[in-house]
Formats: structure tokens, C-alpha cells, sequence
């Protein structure tokens, strides 16, 4: 049986009368939230959510201190749920972590079983965090695409901040499944990498530049980070029954459009919320993204592996826009 120390390294969030603030602890097992499970974490991951809550500048934890990361996964060291004996590789994303209980940048962490879920055959456990919450949103929204009739037949699908960590996921994963995809992006010098990771055509922003209501269909559907002007444009030139899936507000987290491309084309805009999903779809959606829709390029979307010291400088990096793919956190 794997000993727990008495104390371990955590990256821990205060807010307190001495301020906001964030940085490594000593922390004991009795300190972290309570759970069914315990595991000795191997990796991590760095999630626009994770530095909003690092930096404090984004309303994320709803209390404190809390270790921060929204994903982990690792081996189980300990457990008092039998589904889980001790060497078991599991992983959890989401489901509360760095927002009402202890996250994932803990050399030790402890969660809810009902949320634990086996490592599936097919992902090792850096593979797994390389997806983490990106991975498991983009692919949770290709599920609710196809539940509502989406067949590459209607057309490209659309992503939008693709070189972000969903955006360079969702390409791969849509190609993966079938679809053609168009990625839209402001960096002109990561054209090449995201043809690279399976995008047919890469357009600037300016091609969800328009403010009309409705304009020639041009996508089949797509997947949105960004909120805004550009949402409300990728409905505006989505095909007949097309879908859009919302996951991100990189840009806006407010919506003008109007009802015509939902009542003339009968288009679907479908909202992702990849932390609140039910385990029984969770469970599915990580079975494709182990199979069927493992991501062909998961080495090249990893584009940074970094540690609990580095976090401060990752997170203002990706804070500023300064970010490539995903960043894996080796614990």
C-alpha cells in the first residue's frame, strides 16, 4: 500500500483579509475536501478556468482556500468505494474541483467517487489530462451535435478560438469523426499547425465579421469558444438545421443576434456545460475519446508540460492570449 505522507505539495487559492493570492503548500490529507477515493495525482492540466481562478481574475471558487485545477488523474492509494481498489488509474474532470472542493495541482487529492471515472483502455494518464476538460467539452459537444441530427453532409463544421485547448481538440476530434472542418483564428502564424491537427481551411476572424441577421450558408454547424459578435455571426451562416454548440466566452459572454437563422433555417444553437454532466454520458463520452475519436494528434496539441512553480507564469501567459494548444502539468 502506498504511504500518504503527513504533508505534500499543493498549489492552494486564499482570499482572505490578507488578500487574493495563490502559490505551493504544504498540505495534509485531513486539510483536502472529503471523498470516497484517494489518489496519488501524476498529471494535471492548465484550463482557461485554472488561471482565471489562479489570478484571481475571474469568479471561480465559491469558497476558500482551495487547491486549484479542475482535472487530475492518477492511481488510487486508497478508497472506501469498492468500484475503486488501490492502483486503479482514474481520472476526474470538472465535478466541483478548484470550485467548491480541493482540484487536481495536489501531489495527493481526494474525491467523490461518484464522479471518478476509470481510466478508459486506450488513454494512458498523460494522454487523459493532454483532454482533460477541453477534450471532454469538445467532444461533448460533437455528442450533442450528432444526438440532434448533425451529419457532415450539411456542410464543414466551424471552430472558432481554434488554437485554444478546445479549439485544437475539437479539430482533431471532428476530423477524427468524419467531418470537414474550418477553423477560424487571429493567428496567422499557426496556420500551419492547425491544418497541421486536421483543419481543411483556416479563415481569420474576419470571416464572422458580418452583423446581418442572415447570410449564405456557409457552415454546417461548428463548435463556439469565443461568445459574442462571432457567435451571433456563425449562426447567421450556418446551414438548415445545422448546430452550433456555445463552450466558451473567450471574447464575450453576451449574444445580440436575433430569431431568423432558428425560425427560416430551423438552426439549433446547443449549450455545452462540460462540469455539471451526468456520469452516465460522462462515462460515454470518454469511451469514443478512447477510441473512435482519439484525437490523431495529441503530441502536437501538447505544446507545453510545466509544474506547480510554473503555474503563476502559465496562467498569465494564457490569460493573455499567449497560449498554443494544451499545457499538461507533471505532478
Amino acid at each position: 500500500m502506498t504511504a500518504i505522507p503527513a504533508a505534500f505539495p499543493a498549489f492552494r487559492i486564499h482570499d482572505d483579509d490578507a488578500g487574493y493570492r495563490s502559490g505551493i503548500e504544504q498540505v495534509s490529507l485531513d486539510d483536502l475536501s472529503p471523498g470516497e477515493v484517494v489518489i496519488e495525482a501524476a498529471w494535471s492540466s492548465v484550463n482557461f478556468k485554472d488561471a482565471l481562478a489562479g489570478t484571481g481574475k475571474g469568479r471561480i471558487l465559491r469558497r476558500f482556500p482551495l487547491v486549484g485545477g479542475i482535472d487530475v488523474a492518477g492511481h488510487v492509494v486508497a478508497s472506501t468505494d469498492k468500484a475503486f481498489r488501490e492502483g486503479d488509474p482514474v481520472l476526474v474532470t470538472g465535478c466541483g474541483l478548484s470550485e467548491t472542493r480541493d482540484g487536481g495541482y495536489s501531489k495527493f487529492a481526494r474525491l467523490e467517487s461518484r464522479w471518478t471515472i476509470p481510466l478508459p483502455a486506450g488513454l494512458d494518464l498523460r494522454e487523459s489530462m493532454i483532454l482533460g476538460t477541453a477534450g471532454f467539452t469538445a467532444a461533448l459537444a460533437l455528442l450533442r451535435m450528432l444526438d440532434n441530427r448533425q451529419v457532415p453532409e450539411m456542410g464543414p463544421l466551424c471552430v472558432t478560438g481554434a488554437t485554444g485547448g478546445v479549439g485544437s481538440l475539437a479539430v482533431d476530434i471532428f476530423s477524427r469523426a468524419g467531418f470537414e472542418v474550418h477553423a477560424i483564428s487571429g493567428k496567422a502564424d499557426q496556420h500551419d499547425y492547425l491544418r497541421s491537427i486536421g483543419a481543411s481551411q483556416v479563415h481569420g476572424r474576419d470571416a464572422l465579421a458580418t452583423t446581418r441577421p442572415m447570410e449564405s450558408a456557409r457552415f454546417g454547424g461548428g463548435l463556439d469558444n469565443v461568445g459574442g459578435p462571432m457567435l451571433a455571426s456563425l449562426l447567421a451562416q450556418t446551414a438548415p438545421y445545422g448546430n452550433v454548440a456555445s463552450a466558451g466566452l473567450a471574447a464575450s459572454p453576451e449574444l445580440h443576434t436575433t430569431v431568423m437563422p432558428g425560425i427560416i433555417r430551423g438552426v439549433s444553437l446547443l449549450g455545452v456545460a462540460s462540469a455539471g454532466t451526468a456520469r452516465d454520458i460522462r462515462e460515454q463520452v470518454w469511451s469514443r475519446l478512447a477510441t473512435d475519436w482519439k484525437p490523431r494528434h495529441l503530441d502536437a496539441i501538447c505544446t507545453r508540460e510545466t509544474t506547480l512553480a510554473e503555474l503563476p507564469r502559465v496562467f498569465e501567459s494564457m490569460l493573455a492570449g499567449g497560449s498554443l494548444g494544451r499545457t499538461v502539468v507533471r505532478l
